[in-house]
């Protein structure tokens, strides 16, 4: 069968434009607007409204952008939310926004029955001499009609019923700008400073004026019956809210020019007294708080229907349930029996001040993610993220830090109380829903947007600039990875800290369709066994058809920091020292780039305890000393070395021994070699006595040797310097390309 099964009721943009306004002008406007030019005077009341729509504007930008990159469908902000960061975090946003959204509800109905005071007070004061003291006997039966109104009739006449209150709240205003007072005749300029003395602070008039601001994602909420969301939620958002701006800052400008401050902070229909009609107002509030609990009631119902329809609650029955409509007219019934039941107890409660306070942190939360969003969006540059109308990075970026700014100013509590709340609703949506692509895949755009850009920063930084402070950037080869782990263990304990590591698996032959997907396979072995240790270390392959090649391919890639590599390292095993000739044969070639090399030879002691570690530096041999002592350290920098400690054996033939151990106590006196002067050992070196036999009884115990070799060396004795250490567990060489200056 063509087409929807759900017929679609075809709402334009004067519906959202008129939910979000009328949600906007709301009982704030009439009831404490006075009040807070009053305390505040003019210039810092036009403070809170521009403070309070640098979060709003971007806001309803971002709401604008995100609704035309993607087809709206029914659950207006939540929707919008859930399908760029993901169904678990945008349900978790998504509840908290639709419990504020079906508590405004309460709120604004409590507002309006607040309207009928100037009739209480006229019933008190005639001959009826009848006392109302308590507003239920009006909110009460306004929710029960309200609710009628939502199961029964729905967005149809709900929509109606706001074209006639958005005509009253005009005219209540017109009359309210057309009047005029003897005050304002006797007003020589705008008294931008006057206020009261001794008045209530900045940021509380914030906080309770802020949630006026906040209806203008109303509109949203009607996404599911509209005719074409992605134009007329952005048109009727925008439009409201800018409307929305001006007349909250020409009413503050009327009411400053219009009354003293006194007057002003003291009564709370100070407009009835300024309007050209004074009944007016008190109208005007009653349309303003009643289109405005129409606004929420209407747009609650269906953001439940959508999270149900998603299968976020935890309760597969609750999900189908909330999440059936009226086939004939879209109308979510059963959203709407709850949304009411929920309105009903917050109204005979009655109370609300500090509920509205924590309504107005879930709606922050939920603009601050809205911005989030966009920025990110913006940032990661997704191809598939093109909407038809663009905001700017830097508006989204300053709408989300505005947001947490202001949560915070307007109360602490509140504010973390908020996030508890939305942290607790997220652990419980995650325990029943796995879906994470959305969250992650934003988050994966920006982490390779960032890596792409630093890579090319450092690219154009001057390569042959002298750097104050070297640090190793390793890359290892070795086919025999999953084999033995000595050399994947040392890159990981070099980059955990102090230097970064790059490790490659080498496939020996010729690239095919089958070593393509055989290097494939070992790269999800390698990273799962890099995650499985909690490494830092970069995992990839190669195919090359000799250890040459390979090198040769090696030394060429970019660091994983996006600097050069440095240094690479080889492995070998002392018991069987089969790719040692490779190794050897191939030095002349990693020199020739001017590459710092470490060959580990490792043994079946698999460094021990870890906790020792000798470092043996001989006469000769004091150009790779600074090399092997920065390598101790940076090895010390893991956890799982924290405890070992690094002893320093110096060999030298007998007649230098007092000229090494005073070169070693300057070293150690200037700071230039950070080591006690206890764990530095000289050794006489004589001349019967091989110094491999020496360094065999020494460091028998050891856990990890560190020897220098010079390249010279190598030429004369090939794979016979690597060898003779039997005696000793894991032993790192150490080359170095040029000496390392220890600051």
């Amino acid at each position: 069968m063509a087409g929807s099964l759900v017929k679609r009721q075809g709402f334009g943009t004067a519906p959202v434009f008129l939910t979000s306004i009328c949600t906007i002008l709301g009982a704030i406007l009439f009831l404490r607007f006075g009040f807070a030019v009053g305390n505040l005077g003019l210039w810092q009341t036009f403070m809170i409204i521009l403070l309070g729509h640098l979060v709003t504007i971007p806001t309803a930008l971002a709401v604008a952008e995100i609704a035309t990159n993607q087809k709206v469908q029914g659950g207006g902000v939540y929707f919008i939310i859930s399908r760029s960061f993901g169904i678990t975090i945008g349900g978790a946003i998504g509840i908290g926004l639709y419990l504020s959204q079906a508590v405004s509800t309460a709120f604004y109905i409590i507002a309006f029955a607040e309207s009928f005071s100037p009739i209480f007070n006229y019933l008190l004061a005639s001959d009826f001499n009848i006392l109302v003291y308590n507003y239920r006997v009006i909110s009460i039966p306004a929710t029960i009609v309200l609710i009628l109104l939502a199961i029964y009739k729905g967005a149809d006449l709900g929509i109606k019923t706001l074209y006639l209150v958005a005509f009253v709240l005009f005219f209540s205003l017109l009359f309210f700008f057309l009047g005029t007072t003897e005050y304002a005749q006797n007003m020589e300029s705008i008294p931008w400073d006057a206020k009261i003395l001794n008045g209530k602070s900045f940021f509380y008039f914030f906080a309770v004026c802020f949630p006026a601001f906040t209806g203008m994602a109303a509109g949203a909420g009607l996404s599911g019956d509209l005719k074409n969301p992605s134009k007329s939620i952005p048109r009727g958002t925008i439009w409201a809210t800018i409307a929305g701006m001006i007349i909250y800052m020409v009413t503050a400008l009327k009411l400053a020019i219009s009354a003293p401050p006194g007057d002003l902070a003291a009564d709370q229909f100070i407009m009835q007294d300024i309007a050209l009609w004074g009944p007016a107002i008190p109208i005007g509030l009653a349309a303003a708080s009643l289109s405005s609990a129409i606004g929420s009631i209407l747009v609650a119902p269906r953001t439940l229907q959508a999270i149900g329809a998603d299968k976020i609650l935890p309760n597969s029955f609750v999900n189908d349930w909330v999440s059936q409509v009226r086939l004939k007219s879209n109308e979510p019934v059963n959203a709407s029996i709850i949304t009411s039941v929920i309105t009903l107890i917050f109204v005979i409660i009655g109370d609300i001040d500090i509920v509205a306070q924590i309504i107005t942190m879930f709606f922050m939360v939920t603009y601050g993610a809205i911005c989030s969003i966009s920025f990110l969006e913006h940032f990661t540059a997704d191809p598939a993220y093109r909407p038809i109308f663009r905001s700017k990075w830097y508006v989204s970026l300053v709408g989300a830090l505005a947001c947490i700014f202001l949560m915070f100013q307007i109360s602490v509590f509140y504010s973390i109380m908020a996030l508890i709340i939305m942290a607790i609703i997220y652990q419980t949506t995650s325990y029943y829903k796995e879906d994470k692509e959305g969250l992650a895949n934003i988050f994966q755009g920006v982490i390779f947007q960032l890596s792409r850009r630093l890579k090319v920063f450092l690219q154009k930084a001057d390569p042959d600039s002298k750097e104050d402070h070297w640090r190793p950037s390793v890359v290892c080869i070795s086919s025999n990875t999953f084999e033995r782990f000595s050399a994947f263990n040392m890159l990981r304990w070099i980059s955990h800290k102090y230097g970064f590591g790059n490790y490659i698996h080498l496939i020996e032959g010729y690239l095919s369709r089958e070593t393509y997907k055989e290097a494939k396979e070992c790269v999800n072995r390698m990273v799962k066994l890099s995650d499985s240790t909690k490494s830092r270390v970069y995992m990839d392959t190669i195919v090359s058809p000799s250890i040459t090649s390979a090198i040769a391919q090696v030394i060429q890639l970019p660091g994983v920091s996006g600097k050069d590599n440095n240094m690479i390292m080889f492995e070998f095993s002392k018991k069987k020292p089969e790719g040692l000739e490779n190794i050897v044969d191939n030095f002349k070639l990693v020199k020739s780039t001017d590459f710092d090399i470490c060959v580990l030879g490792s043994s079946e002691k698999n460094f021990g305890f870890k906790q020792n570690i000798d470092i043996w530096i001989t006469s000769k041999d004091y150009e790779n000393a600074s090399l092997m002592i920065l390598m101790g350290f940076i090895i010390l920098g893991h956890p799982e070395w924290k405890n070992a400690r690094i002893r320093l054996m110096v060999l030298s033939p007998e007649k230098e021994l007092e000229k090494q151990r005073n070169k070693i106590r300057e070293l150690i006196r200037t700071g230039r070699l950070p080591i006690s002067l206890n764990n530095v050992e000289l050794n006489e070196h004589k001349d019967n006595i091989e110094a491999k036999s020496i360094i065999n009884e020494k460091s028998k115990d050891a856990d990890l040797v560190i020897i220098g070799v010079r390249t010279e060396a190598i030429k004369h004795d090939s794979i016979g310097i690597f060898n003779g250490y039997e005696g000793v567990g894991d032993v790192l060489f150490v080359n170095t390309n040029k000496e390392k200056e220890i600051k």
